[in-house]
Formats: C-alpha cells, structure tokens, sequence
C-alpha cells in the first residue's frame, strides 16, 4: 500500500497473568497459542475493534478467555516496558530508546502493522457547517481561531470547544505529534472527557463543540457497506484545499483513507513481546490473517494486508 500518512500507533496490550520477566523456563504461565487465560490493555480509542477480534478469536479457540483493560496510551506502553503484558496493540511505535531498553531486559520486542483508521472531526447534528479545511483544523486546534463566527461568518455558535477522550491518549498525542508538527494545542476551550464515548455524548448534548475521535466509533452496525456514521452527531468532511466546500472535502470513509483524500490517517501496530509465542503472539497474529483483516474491513477500518479495488461507477438518474 502506498499510504504513508503520519501515524501515531493506538494502545492495546495483551498481559500474561504472570509477569512476561519471570526467570523460570514458562514464568508460570500455562497459556499456549490456542489456550489458556491472559488481560490485555488497549487504548480505550479502539475498543470496539478489538472488542470484535477477541469475540471472534474466542470463537475459534473455545478454550481461549482473553481480558481487554482498556486505558491511555502512555499506561499501556509503560505496561510493554514494565514487561507487565505481552502484546500491545497502538498508533504509536516504539521509539529506538524504548527497543534498547527492552534489549537491556533480554527481550526483542516484534513490531507489525495492522491497519489504518481515520482521525475523525465531529459536530453536533444541528450544525450543518459540517466542512473544514486542514488549515482551519490547525487554526482550531494552535488557539488562531476561537469562535465559530471565524471559519463561518454568519455562525451564532460562539466560541468552539474541542473535546478529546483523554489527556494522555492516542489520539491527542497524534493531533499533537502529526497535525501540529509537535507544537502544544494552544485552544482555550479544551474539554478532556473520560471515554470515546462521552465524546460522542458531549458532542450530542453541545452544539458549539467539536470532538475528536477515531473513526471506529463512528459506524452504524446496521450498514454493512460502511457508508453511514452514527446518526445522533455529524462527521465533517476534511478538505485539503484552503477554502473547503462539499466538492473537495472528505470524511473518513475506508476508499478516502487508501486513495489519500482523507488527510488525517493513522496506523495500528501490534507490539508483542512474548519470548514463549504463545497466546499473545497467536492472538496478534490472527489479527493479521485474512479473518482477523476481514472484521477490520467490516468494522469500518483499512485492513493492512489484502488486495483492494475501488470500482467507479455510474449512476444514470431519470
């Protein structure tokens, strides 16, 4: 795939039950690649997805119970590091410092891709000024622009608030690291909610605010082709010109974030650090096999392996 947006890598992590450091030949653990019981840690941005690969991993391997704890980025990686879990699953790799320190611990850490999910903009349903242009995404998010009146002149709204899950999380850090260039975000109206839930919560309750969101969230299940979000919030459309209209902005469908015309993309990663390859190792691995890519498909998200085509085609109106 000749996608290579700026990634931020999501957290998830797989945990033994026993710590992955014990010195003893299996450190206690009785796990094998088709058995037993681990936790794992996630960033809570992707918990939906994951939710779904560990449904479907169980159903495979009946003797299999894994234990999703979901948290912020920056806890699950120290977990990785910690050698308090096995397997993470994030938008962020691991930093040539972190490898070496791993090393130290005698471990080699194993780092794959996944797949890619879309960073999402949304609004209140009874807002229709539903396009924004990069520019005006950085606008918002550096402190430059304030009030809605500024991107849409005839806009009563007043000021903008931006909402995030959390402070420490995969998707501020990727705002943070890949939209800004690594510059602070500098808006005045910040407002940290505790999930990507009370995000879409927040955002249905407040019509002067913006959330930002990984696209996983955003499908309604009812639609297997993927081309409706939720109904109760609007997701806008990103347009890579400076001036954005409904003909050259785009929402994070899964053909816009392949071809390039959705800017804000992201990459997963599992990180796995099991010396035994046993449960974490398989689990990571199915979710990167045709089946574990297919529910990344059907879940909304870009499937890292996998041919895909994007047919054009013409509708003839009466």
């Amino acid at each position: 795939m000749k996608k290579t947006p700026s990634y931020i890598f999501v957290g998830l992590t797989i945990a033994a039950l026993l710590s992955c450091s014990s010195k003893d030949k299996r450190g206690g653990r009785t796990d094998t690649p088709t058995s037993g019981s681990i936790s794992f840690y996630a960033d809570e941005s992707f918990s939906p997805i994951i939710e779904e690969e560990v449904e479907q991993f169980e159903f495979k391997f009946p003797k299999v119970d894994l234990k999703p704890i979901y948290t912020d980025e920056i806890t699950g990686l120290q977990k990785i590091k910690d050698l308090q879990t096995c397997l993470f699953i994030t938008s962020r790799g691991l930093k040539p410092s972190e490898i070496a320190y791993l090393k130290t611990k005698r471990q080699i850490p194993v780092v794959f891709p996944i797949g890619y999910d879309g960073l999402a903009f949304i609004v209140n349903k009874n807002n229709n000024d539903t396009c924004i242009s990069v520019k005006d995404v950085k606008r918002v998010l550096g402190g430059e622009v304030t009030d809605w009146s500024q991107l849409y002149p005839k806009s009563k709204r007043g000021k903008i608030e931006v909402v995030f899950d959390n402070k420490q999380s995969a998707t501020l850090h990727y705002v943070v690291d890949s939209i800004l260039d690594g510059k602070p975000i500098n808006s005045t109206n910040i407002v940290a909610a505790k999930t990507s839930k009370d995000v879409i919560d927040y955002i249905d309750q407040t019509p002067n605010a913006i959330g930002v969101i990984g696209s996983n969230w955003l499908n309604d299940h009812r639609d297997s082709t993927n081309t409706t979000f939720k109904k109760n919030i609007h997701v806008m459309s990103v347009s890579l010109r400076d001036k954005a209209n409904e003909m050259n902005s785009w929402k994070p469908y899964q053909a816009y974030l392949l071809d390039g015309r959705y800017p804000f993309v992201r990459t997963l990663y599992c990180i796995v650090v099991d010396p035994q390859k046993a449960l974490p190792w398989s689990f990571a691995n199915y979710i990167t096999s045709p089946v574990g890519q297919l529910i990344i498909f059907k879940a909304g998200l870009l499937p890292y392996r996998g041919d895909i085509t994007i047919k054009t085609v013409d509708v003839k109106r009466n």
